[in-house]
């Protein structure tokens, strides 16, 4: 395994906890900025005087940014002192935060979108490698688990929010407390979180070798057939329900499922330096059973919860599990690969996005079980296998 980059400054056994909250709460803005109009698009498209579907594209435009200059920006980058380059990051992406609060026209909103996802994706490319370079190598995995809490605590609680306090004020208020937020990250991150070093040039890999990094490109596909399995019944869990006929609200369903997403990442954080491979195949295995459950049990309330959690809660590990592992597998390439790691999450969405109009308008929501059931079985089968590089014991 290649070897990776440790900055001496922590000693082993020191874990730098205020530093990775700070990454945390960086990635809770990040994904709440992400997934914030999801839940505000009529008052947007009223706002900006738009369609519903033309105010829809801010997600798109948010991941359009993140997919197209990420892997630039992480290779433009990856030999630069880290605390700069974070910095740089989140000053980036507060700038266009803010415009996308007080611009007035759709143009503008959605350039303004398309470099806060390119800012957002420098963030994400460089957070695993940075929050691994100031942690001692033994706690690297619990380190990375805890600068990614921030990613459930957005989905469950930042933009249920932010959502509320859109409708109940102005939808440009979301944003705007994002943007606080980020004022008060920059702050800390200035302050608290330690500088490490870029990554040396004697071990800079191209990128198109980085893919040939044995495990890299098993991963990125596990990556892909998770996230679009999951990304599709998220997006249109309503239609599931709506067909399956169950008495329980998306409002109920998606704050079970944030709540089942902090127990995953908890546990995730006991266990990843310890057994990571286990853990991987566990998730992965809940997240096939409750496939299993929404597809065979759907008129079944209790069901159908229990599958909800079990659904969060293995959703809640994965993307530090996946962190972990692609970091493992790359080495001193970590950022580069963790970049690639973003990519496929965002292809996953977008897949997710066109794949799920289809099932849903061809048959109904009953479709999206039996689709969850098929990648999940793909992805578990691959990470099973790869027992010697993408996902070894430890």
């Amino acid at each position: 395994m290649p070897a990776r980059l440790v900055d001496s400054s922590y000693p082993r056994g020191n874990l730098p906890l205020q530093a990775l909250l700070v990454m945390a709460l960086m990635g809770f803005i990040l994904i709440a900025t992400e997934t914030m109009p999801a839940g505000l698009l009529p008052h947007i498209a009223g706002g900006l005087n738009v369609s519903e579907g033309a105010a829809g594209q801010l997600v798109s435009a948010y991941a359009l940014g993140t997919v197209v200059l990420t892997i630039p920006a992480i290779a433009f980058t990856r030999g630069m002192r880290r605390k700069p380059v974070f910095l740089v990051g989140i000053l980036g992406f507060l700038i266009a935060n803010t415009i996308t609060v007080f611009s007035p026209d759709i143009a503008l909103t959605l350039i303004a979108r398309f470099a806060a996802g390119a800012f957002s994706g420098l963030v994400w490319g460089m957070l695993a490698g940075y929050a691994r370079r100031i942690t001692a190598p033994e706690l690297a995995g619990r380190a990375l688990t805890i600068a990614s809490i921030g990613t459930p605590l957005g989905l469950a609680i930042g933009t249920p929010f932010g959502s509320w306090l859109g409708t109940t004020f102005d939808w440009r208020w979301s944003f705007g407390v994002l943007s606080v937020l980020t004022v008060v990250t920059a702050v800390l991150a200035l302050t608290i979180v330690p500088d490490a070093p870029g990554q040396r040039p004697e071990s800079r890999v191209p990128l198109v070798r980085v893919f040939a990094i044995p495990g890299v490109t098993v991963i990125l596909v596990v990556i892909f057939a998770w996230m679009l399995a999951h990304n599709t019944v998220y997006t249109y869990i309503a239609s599931y329900l709506r067909t399956a006929n169950v008495s329980i609200s998306v409002d109920v369903v998606l704050m079970v499922f944030g709540v089942s997403a902090l127990i995953g990442i908890a546990i995730t954080g006991v266990l990843i330096d310890r057994v990571p491979r286990p853990l991987i195949l566990g998730s992965l295995s809940l997240f096939l059973t409750a496939g299993v459950i929404f597809g065979v049990l759907s008129q079944s309330l209790a069901a159908v919860f229990v599958a909800v959690v079990l659904w969060g809660v293995a959703f809640g590990g994965a993307a530090p599990q996946l962190q972990t592992a692609i970091s493992a597998a790359s080495g001193e390439n970590a950022d580069i690969a963790n970049s690639l790691l973003g990519v496929a999450f965002n292809v996953a969405i977008f897949s997710a996005g066109v794949l799920g109009a289809v099932l849903v308008s061809t048959f109904d929501g009953m479709a999206l079980p039996f689709l969850m059931i098929g990648l999940a079985a793909i992805a578990v089968s691959i990470a099973f296998t790869a027992r010697h590089t993408a996902f070894p014991a430890r």
